[in-house]
């Protein structure tokens, strides 16, 4: 710092932690920091990545930027926090803090030190804020143009114009880096991003986008370090705007609220929580951003409120989703007493289809071995089935999973009359021809997800995944519906690297040798240090721990099936491969021939065949709406015989609403009367009811009709002119009848 950078040393300070006098020693007596300028903090200097796991003390360097920035006495006063900024931190971990709370010394210590860029960039520019250094800076300046805001206007401006700077910076890259708005891992971490910058632009009174622009300044300046940004500018400009502009729509309702809640809150006191869990939870409003926007009005957030609106809602979900499977109760205490005792299930199912095992347990209708070739679900790869037998018995095993790590269970049929006793050698066999068909699908969405990329661009990413013996799923990151040249075209890519036939190297090694040969990895999957690598064909590397065929060619034809939206950016793939494609084409020819027949007409000419039939039912359907206004227009001539003062109120006889429609507008156009209200029951089962009325007139057709439709448990017919509606009551009729009749001041029986 002092000797590279040129930072006068007389203005950096050192904290350490309370306990740590092994720094404080090494600072001063083998750095020569003076101890004066050394302070000792407690929380703020140790570091832990959770309630439980690796943590430790750490020490850090402030510069002092002068008394104009705040009060003296070192990073130790917390009014001071403006003059003396954070530029350096090390972190020593080197102790394992247990589940009761104890320390106990790592195997093996380290340090992590790291000092911010803009901090330093800013110590350098002679300025206390990190938004004077050069990229912050000039996206601070696009954030005023853009907003129409300047730094110093108020408090609220200058929080909004940096916020801006930095996180439009963070979406930039995020998106460039192929993550798309979502509601999971780091997809909802960017939709918070980009939502947290809306919502600051919204209160500056923006209502137009803005991030679009913002995004082509950053990458403006980021494109001679990032060239890659340049190129991919339009889908990251585009992908953005999408959530700007949806998120846009529904944050005028959620700022009125809050507006509105943070009204009639007193300054000094706290907005009910379970107003910001509703801005949260309906809205997409952080909680920080709420109560950054109270702060702005002196007004803290109940945040003990929230957090039981959200605990609430945590239960409600847990209780909406209770699944099968899932281990718990006293299995979860049996298991875990297997688990604690050593036990664990060794995976043989690449290797071999069938084994001899011993029983490490029974529980419920569970069998845990202590080897298995049954594959336990993971990955998105359904368990394996096939049979345990011992003598002479056999049980039938109908799904396989983790009871815990490293402990695999089979779930035998209920059915069952027998389970192995423990302790006893069984023979384990998987259905192979199951098998066979899962490994196709599941190398398949390898293939596809390469193709989809190739296709689509390097932004696709696996976001998920089902594989079965008889289909496969794909859940992947894209912004837009799959055209059908785009699918063909994907189809097409993949099995032609199908029909290549290259060989499939399932391999295990290091998760950093896997990495560095370029495997991809996605979707939040949490990884060892020992990852297996599946190498399909001379494109596909990814990690992954299911089964897999051996050459490509063993998956036989994909075809595409069903590809639609599961969430916002996040689409979905079924398919099929192996013999699937084959069933379907052959499903397809048979419903192809049945139609054939029913039209009357060879396979070959079957299109041919539909057209003229369409165009029979078209001309035949212009016919009866013919015949249906003759026939309105004869029974109009009698029925308006029955009007009185030009209004008539009746029931009739309709095989359909349309009927009753065509006749309702017939009497109002054709006889002159000012009101036609006509109610029928077509085949007895619910009710129709129409009301025209003179366009111009006095009388409003919906009007008349609304409380009759209260009567024939019913609704809609709001129109002036004409309003048609429906009801489910029949016998209600002479009731709503009656009803309208009053309201046109009509006798009872006319």
């Amino acid at each position: 710092m002092t000797s590279v950078l040129g930072i006068d040393g007389d203005r950096v300070w050192v904290t350490c932690h309370v306990s740590d006098d092994e720094a404080e020693d090494i600072w001063a007596d083998r750095v020569g920091f003076p101890r004066d300028r050394i302070q000792r903090l407690d929380k703020d200097n140790f570091w832990e990545m959770g309630e439980t796991g690796p943590c430790g003390p750490c020490s850090e360097l402030f510069f002092d930027f002068g008394p104009e920035l705040g009060p003296d006495g070192g990073p130790a006063n917390p009014a001071a926090e403006n003059r003396y900024v954070e530029i350096w931190n090390l972190v020593f971990p080197q102790y394992f803090r247990g589940t009761d709370g104890s320390l106990s010394d790592l195997p093996m210590r380290g340090v992590d030190t790291g000092a911010g860029m803009e901090r330093i960039l800013a110590v350098l520019g002679g300025s206390a804020s990190l938004y004077s250094a050069d990229v912050l800076s000039l996206l601070v300046d696009e954030a005023q143009s853009a907003t129409n805001t300047r730094l110093g206007q108020s408090d609220l401006g200058d929080v909004a114009l940096r916020l801006l700077a930095d996180h439009t910076r963070t979406m930039t890259f995020l998106v460039g880096d192929g993550v798309v708005p979502s509601n999971e891992d780091r997809g909802y971490v960017l939709r918070r991003i980009i939502r947290r910058a809306i919502q600051f632009s919204y209160r500056l009174g923006v209502e137009r986008l803005i991030l679009p622009e913002m995004v082509a300044s950053c990458v403006g300046v980021m494109q001679d370090a990032y060239p890659e940004l340049a190129a991919d500018l339009d889908r990251i400009q585009s992908t953005i705007e999408r959530e700007e502009a949806k998120f846009r729509e529904t944050l005028r309702t959620g700022s009125s609220l809050l507006d509105s809640a943070l009204d009639s809150v007193e300054p000094g006191s706290a907005l009910d929580g379970s107003v910001a869990f509703k801005l949260h939870d309906t809205y997409g409003f952080p909680l920080e951003v709420t109560q950054e926007f109270a702060e702005l009005r002196g007004v803290s957030v109940d945040e003990a409120a929230f957090a039981s609106e959200m605990a609430m809602q945590r239960e409600r979900a847990r209780a909406a989703s209770k699944a099968t499977g899932v281990v718990s109760g006293e299995e979860a205490a049996e298991f875990q007493k297997l688990v604690s005792s050593g036990a664990t299930t060794e995976f043989v199912g690449r290797e071999f289809d069938e084994v001899n095992s011993t029983v490490l347990a029974v529980i419920g209708q569970s069998v845990i071995l202590d080897a298995t070739p049954f594959y336990a679900e993971a990955g998105g790869q359904v368990g394996d089935t096939g049979t345990i037998s011992w003598d002479g018995y056999t049980c039938v095993v109908v799904d396989t999973s983790y009871a815990l790590p490293g402990l695999i269970r089979h779930h035998i049929a209920a059915d069952s009359s027998q389970l192995p006793p423990v302790g006893s050698t069984v023979t384990a066999a998987i259905n192979v021809s199951r098998r066979g068909q899962i490994a196709r699908n599941h190398t398949a969405t390898h293939i596809l997800h390469w193709s989809l990329r190739e296709e689509l661009g390097s932004h696709v990413q696996q976001q998920g995944s089902w594989v079965g013996p008889d289909r496969f799923r794909f859940d992947f990151s894209h912004f837009e519906g799959l055209s059908r040249d785009q699918i063909q075209s994907i189809e097409d890519r993949a099995n032609q690297e199908i029909l290549r036939n290259g060989p499939v190297r399932h391999t295990e090694t290091s998760k950093e040798e896997a990495l560095g040969r370029g495997a991809l990895a996605f979707f939040g999957d949490k990884y060892g240090d020992t990852v297996r690598v599946l190498e399909a064909g001379s494109h596909s590397v990814e990690l992954c721990g299911g089964t897999h065929v051996s050459a490509l060619g063993q998956i036989g034809p994909i075809k595409i099936v069903a590809e639609t939206s599961i969430g916002s950016n996040i689409r979905r793939i079924e398919a099929l491969a192996g013999l699937g494609p084959i069933e379907l084409l052959r499903s397809t020819e048979r419903l192809v021939g049945t139609v054939a027949d029913e039209v009357g007409v060879p396979v070959g000419d079957l299109l041919e065949g539909v057209r003229k039939r369409a165009a029979e039912t078209s001309a035949l359907r212009n016919t009866l709406k013919e015949l249906r206004r003759q026939l309105a227009a004869a029974t109009a001539g009698d029925l308006a015989g029955a009007a009185v003062n030009g209004r008539l109120v009746c029931r009739v006889e309709a095989a359909d609403r349309d009927e009753v429609r065509d006749l309702a507008i017939s009497l109002r156009d054709h006889s002159g009367l000012e009101a036609v209200v006509l109610m029928a029951s077509p085949g007895g089962k619910g009710v129709a009811v129409v009301a025209a009325t003179r366009p111009g007139g006095p009388l409003n057709a919906g009007s008349l009709i609304a409380d009759a439709m209260k009567l024939l448990g019913g609704g809609g017919g709001k129109g002036a002119d004409l309003a048609t509606a429906g009801g489910k009551n029949p016998e209600g009729i002479d009731a709503a009848l009656a009803d309208v009749r009053a309201k046109l001041s009509l006798p009872s029986d006319s």
